[in-house]
């Protein structure tokens, strides 16, 4: 079991919005927390496309989600929403595939026209899941670096990033300690 599961809504492989996760992944583990990285493109597309709920992957992907304390989703942004890859995942999920989780949505896009994003589209995609969303980043390409250890190359979004995590943390503290 992992602390905290990583969900990559690219369906490419080592975009931007995936280095992302795997910066904040190391920020997380360099604070005790473990991790687990999901990709859509690591499912079987058919799986994906059919909605094979029965599907040995989907059933272990949706089980390491049910096992996480928190959970994080980085998608980029295509026609003013989360990528359709990521949607297909999310709805093999159980109806409340992330209920009492803290979840922070993570958006990458090529300008600031696509923001509002986060707050129209992914954080409702959140809830219908029973997830409760975090506040959340978007990032324009511009401001990511995917060749880096550190793809985050503007200051000012590097410091947003800082305290979206350490809010992300209270959550996952004030939830884990209500359970337990």
């Amino acid at each position: 079991m992992s602390d905290i599961v990583f969900i990559s809504g690219s369906p490419r492989a080592h975009s931007r919005s995936e280095r992302i996760l795997f910066y904040l992944a190391s920020l997380l583990q360099e604070k005790g927390y473990t991790t687990t990285h999901i990709s859509v493109t690591d499912i079987p597309a058919e799986d994906l496309l059919y909605a094979n709920f029965n599907s040995d992957v989907i059933q272990q992907t949706n089980e390491k989600i049910a096992n996480a304390k928190g959970v994080i989703i980085g998608t980029p942004v295509y026609k003013a929403a989360y990528s359709g890859a990521l949607k297909t995942l999310i709805d093999l999920l159980p109806q409340d595939g992330l209920r009492g989780k803290p979840v922070l949505p993570i958006m990458s896009g090529g300008s600031a026209a696509h923001l509002l994003a986060i707050d129209f589209a992914f954080k409702p995609l959140i809830h219908a899941v029973k997830g409760e969303p975090v506040q959340g980043l978007y990032f324009q390409d511009g401001q990511i670096d995917a060749t880096k250890l550190n793809p985050i190359q503007d200051s000012g979004m590097l410091e947003r990033t800082e305290k979206q995590i350490q809010l992300f943390e209270q959550k996952l503290k004030e939830i884990y300690y209500e359970i337990v």
